[in-house]
């Protein structure tokens, strides 16, 4: 945890900041307060929204899908620069690593995995973002310690092509047909979480997308001294990665909860493209008036995703807002008790970000 003085802003990319910031305020205040209102007004014109705003159930890709793959790509994004103080001490990088996956690992438990109800039967061992971040992670900085760029570049294919072989020639491309259910299945087993998604197979392509992540932080780390060069290749690499994927789902479909090669690169395109404009806008034209608030949110991102989707003040509302029921009605004061715990949140956040409280894992 860093708390010591104003000098945590400095040497920080604010593009990724930004861009962290954004997304977890989709995920922890707008869609949340969003989907209630929608709900109570029942408008039709919204309809198209809502649905973008919910995960697709199986084959394709909405918008909301993206939020997974960019809080992953993220974590990769600022590893060659938080991994760079540790270029020459190798036992101090992996004792950094191991922390942090474990540390990773057992919020995904207490989060989604009801570590804390002590109940072996309600156990779930692997079922979490912060968990596959935390594969992604050690896999990304195995990666960026013991191979030079070709080498990551080449690794980096080589763990889609191991995805893809038993995954296109043992099993299908159904929920409960596809191998990496299967490999949950088999070593897991009713330790699993929600069977339509898929975990320890799938740490392949987790790690490819975290790895994705590591090249365009490369990209902006090493493009310092023209950003806009580094813009370009940012936005380059985005648009090449969008038709990868999207032509490898002609063979392999596009499918987020078994994170397939061609999910992985789609995704990936596209967080390259979003990096390419926040780093233009925020990094390259220094232009932070009316994002800057957003950083409440990236600069403490493990703290906003646990407590703003495992942690519920809602009952705080309620106990001081219960007499706007009777005129509001049920949804709509269930869209208000929403906002105020996402407001709660966001205060919770902000006073942090005020007092420089960051916690660091």
């Amino acid at each position: 945890m860093n708390n010591s003085s104003s000098n945590c802003f400095a040497n920080r990319l604010a593009s990724l900041d930004v861009l962290r910031g954004l997304d977890l305020f989709l995920l922890v205040f707008f869609q949340p307060v969003f989907m209630k209102l929608a709900r109570a007004l029942d408008w039709p014109l919204l309809e198209p929204f809502v649905y973008q705003l919910r995960h697709e159930p199986w084959e394709g890709f909405r918008c909301w899908d993206m939020i997974m793959p960019l809080f992953m790509f993220m974590a990769g994004a600022a590893m060659p620069f938080s991994l760079s103080k540790y270029k020459n001490n190798t036992p101090a990088l992996w004792k950094k690593v191991m922390r942090r996956f474990a540390i990773l690992f057992i919020l995904g438990m207490i989060g989604q995995g009801n570590l804390l109800g002590l109940d072996p039967n309600d156990i779930h061992l692997y079922v979490n973002t912060l968990q596959a971040i935390g594969a992604g992670y050690v896999i990304t900085a195995f990666f960026l310690t013991y191979f030079n760029r070709k080498g990551q570049i080449l690794a980096t294919a080589l763990l889609l092509i191991i995805y893809w072989v038993p995954m296109t020639f043992c099993g299908d491309w159904t929920p409960e047909g596809n191998f990496a259910y299967k490999v949950d299945q088999l070593i897991m087993g009713r330790f699993c979480g929600n069977p339509h998604y898929t975990w320890i197979w799938s740490s392949l392509t987790f790690g490819v997308t975290v790895m994705l992540g590591a090249f365009a932080g490369q990209i902006m780390k090493e493009g310092q001294a023209n950003r806009m060069k580094a813009c370009i290749t940012l936005l380059v690499a985005g648009i090449a990665l969008t038709i990868a994927g999207l032509t490898w789902s002609l063979q392999m479909p596009i499918i987020k909860h078994i994170w397939t090669c061609s999910m992985t690169l789609f995704a990936g395109g596209i967080s390259f493209m979003l990096m390419a404009l926040a780093y233009y806008i925020v990094d390259c034209h220094r232009w932070q008036k009316g994002l800057n608030w957003l950083k409440i949110y990236g600069m403490n991102s493990i703290v906003a995703y646990m407590i703003g989707e495992y942690i519920s003040f809602k009952s705080i509302v309620d106990s001081v807002c219960y007499g706007l029921r009777q005129y509001l009605g049920d949804a709509g004061y269930n869209a208000w008790i929403t906002f105020g715990n996402c407001l709660i949140v966001f205060l919770i956040l902000r006073w942090m970000y005020n007092q420089r409280i960051f916690i660091k894992i």
